[in-house]
């Protein structure tokens, strides 16, 4: 018996995939100065088509940014995602309108009672490409202290999210 070489050509090597690394689209830099934040949580973005090619051009913007709860889903509210000048003309692109975050019911859940319940607040941080998805990145975040000092009365003003509390200079001495 001799050994036959088989003539069936090999089998194509499937390619490589893509890199898992995520690629930066766009980053809200000022989130990470105004807050301190405790965890991040990676969800998904609900996109139309003229969205998705913007954000592969990094046309994307999340300064003005938030992320709130209505109907017990998670809404994106305030990104700014800019048109290209070859979108589709047949559908009218707003640059500002609410995208849904996709994310699973228990993480939903979580999330909503830390910021109903324990103040906290739920900032976009930045979004990125996983494995060709946009994802954005949210951090569960506290209200940073910020105190500064008003020289014309010599009162120390302290702000904590939303209120404002002043503190006379005999409560808070400012040597």
């Amino acid at each position: 018996m001799s050994a036959r070489k088989s003539t069936r050509p090999e089998k194509p090597t499937k390619p490589k995939k893509a890199d898992a690394t995520p690629r930066l689209i766009a980053e809200n830099r000022k989130a990470r100065f105004d807050f301190y934040i405790e965890d991040q949580v990676e969800a998904g973005l609900a996109l139309q088509g003229w969205e998705v090619k913007s954000m592969r051009e990094a046309k994307a913007n999340l300064k003005e940014s938030d992320a709130i709860f209505r109907n017990d889903e998670a809404w994106l509210i305030g990104a700014h995602i800019t048109p290209l000048t070859s979108a589709s003309t047949h559908v009218e692109a707003n640059p500002v309108r609410m995208r849904k975050l996709l994310l699973h019911r228990r993480e939903i859940d979580r999330l909503r009672g830390a910021v109903e319940r324990d103040g906290y607040t739920l900032v976009p941080l930045a979004m990125n490409w996983v494995n060709g998805r946009a994802k954005v990145t949210l951090g569960l975040a506290k209200f940073n202290r910020i105190v500064s000092i008003d020289k014309t009365s010599r009162t120390a003003v302290v702000q904590c999210g939303v209120r404002n509390l002043a503190i006379s200079e005999a409560a808070a001495p400012l040597g």
